[in-house]
């Protein structure tokens, strides 16, 4: 019950950064958008790792890297504009 609880959570994260993107509410820089992806992508994870999912867990950490490429480029840009 927890992992599926884990799971749901992590997907609306996900999810929600999505639309929340899509919408124009936020930008793929903005740092709610960039933490919603990397922590939801991080709970998906710990679930694929207790199911052993192979593709997923490699899915997962993938998303989660990206992630931390675009707050890379969010601290980058942000020191480019002071």
């Amino acid at each position: 019950m927890l992992l599926q609880l884990i799971s749901v959570l992590g997907a609306l994260m996900v999810l929600s950064a999505y639309g929340l993107l899509q919408s124009g509410i936020w930008s793929e820089l903005h740092a709610g958008y960039l933490a919603l992806n990397i922590i939801g992508s991080l709970l998906l994870a710990v679930v694929a790792i207790e199911d052993q999912r192979a593709g997923f867990i490699f899915l997962e950490f993938a998303w989660a890297g990206l992630g931390l490429v675009g707050v890379a480029r969010a601290v980058k840009a942000r020191r480019m504009a002071s």
